[in-house]
């Protein structure tokens, strides 16, 4: 397993990310402040680096705590295993945030209390190291162009950063930008897109258009720390 933003995939990921199309100018304003770690994992249909993911991810939590500089980001590519539909991409990139989760609660790791960790509630986000996230995934079967990238990926934000853009009266103008941009790319609106509040996020992590009775498989936070105490959020 590699960290570098020296790999060939870390170098392929930015030069896509800085092409004029791109939508996310959020993406673009990371990369061009330094502020993406890269993580390169081997076979994403494998578990293997996800031991490894989460302690990137627990330093990324613990960094980002120390320093809230807007625009930064965690992003995982994996060098093989790409699945050749969406279905498949969306089974198995939650098959990794469940094995993720499991290695937090284990390790006795609380959820950030000011999201629920229910993914049917409105206010639901991931969280590692204490902190919430958003996850954007990748892979090159995607429907939309935004998400169709040449190797699976996963893409952890920290959605504390959303709060600060509201704050700040920032988010909603990123976000229209984001919004008109990816319309121009695709040719039309993301379905799937929503404000954190108004429906789980959990749907918009794969990239895929799910159903209206689309079940998340997350399978929860309840776990048996490594203290032996069970442990529920």
């Amino acid at each position: 397993m590699h960290n570098s933003e020296d790999h060939p995939l870390s170098q392929s990921f930015a030069k896509w990310v800085y092409s004029a199309d791109f939508p996310c100018v959020g993406a673009k304003s990371a990369l061009a402040k330094g502020q993406i770690r890269f993580v390169i994992g081997r076979d994403f249909q494998s578990a293997s680096d996800d031991r490894a993911i989460h302690s990137a991810l627990m330093k990324f939590a613990k960094e980002y705590a120390h320093n809230k500089t807007l625009f930064q980001s965690l992003v995982v590519l994996y060098e093989s295993g790409a699945p050749n539909n969406e279905e498949l991409f969306e089974t198995q990139m939650w098959h990794h945030l469940n094995s993720l989760t499991r290695k937090d609660t284990w390790l006795g790791q609380p959820a950030d209390d000011r999201v629920s960790s229910d993914p049917e509630d409105p206010h639901f986000s991931l969280s590692f190291g204490g902190e919430a996230f958003f996850v954007v995934g990748l892979h090159p079967e995607a429907s939309r162009p935004a998400r169709c990238f040449s190797v699976p990926a996963m893409v952890f934000n920290v959605h504390d950063q959303f709060e600060q853009l509201r704050a700040q009266q920032r988010y909603t103008k990123l976000r229209a930008s984001i919004m008109a941009r990816d319309e121009k790319l695709a040719g039309t609106i993301n379905p799937m897109l929503a404000n954190h509040g108004s429906i789980s996020e959990a749907r918009q992590y794969s990239g895929r258009a799910v159903a209206g009775d689309w079940q998340c498989p997350f399978a929860g936070r309840e776990e048996t720390g490594k203290n032996g105490h069970r442990s529920a959020h």
